[in-house]
């Protein structure tokens, strides 16, 4: 046997000691790659319905956005509508308190002439009151001071 051949012979046993030292890990990586495999077939088996159900929700969840922005809708078009009336309650409100200054001021200046008028002939009774019981009075002095001089006379 030549150097070639036991050059030859000694890398062929290197080489397959490379292959039984590397058998070991290979094995190992190879059941890792195993059980790897089943936990994601297991993960996406589990994820399937779960997903699904997501999408269920989200549909639910669409649908009752669209109900409610349908009623947010019609909230808007009945608060509209409040709208419309309170501006013409605010209108009719504006045109009572008109008519109630016009009718006041035509109703005021005859109530105060009355009043006055009132007043005034209260006054000139009473003062004529006053008159005649003055009157009245007076004549009665008289006639006490013509009864008190025939008496003395």
């Amino acid at each position: 046997m030549g150097i070639l051949e036991i050059a030859a012979l000694i890398a062929a046993i290197a080489f397959a000691m490379l292959v039984l030292i590397l058998t070991l890990p290979i094995l190992r990586l190879r059941h890792t790659v195993d059980a790897t495999t089943r936990m994601i077939n297991d993960l996406s088996e589990r994820t399937g319905p779960l997903l699904g159900d997501v999408n269920t929700t989200v549909k639910n969840v669409n649908t009752t956005l669209e109900q409610v922005q349908t009623s947010l809708d019609g909230v808007n078009l009945q608060l509209a509508k409040v709208d419309t009336m309170t501006g013409h309650a605010q209108n009719v409100t504006a045109n009572v308190a008109n008519l109630v200054a016009v009718v006041s001021a035509a109703a005021a200046n005859p109530l105060v002439k009355v009043a006055a008028f009132g007043y005034g002939v209260r006054k000139a009774a009473a003062a004529r009151r006053h008159a005649e019981t003055e009157r009245e009075v007076r004549d009665t002095i008289k006639q006490q001071r013509r009864a008190a001089r025939r008496g003395e006379g």
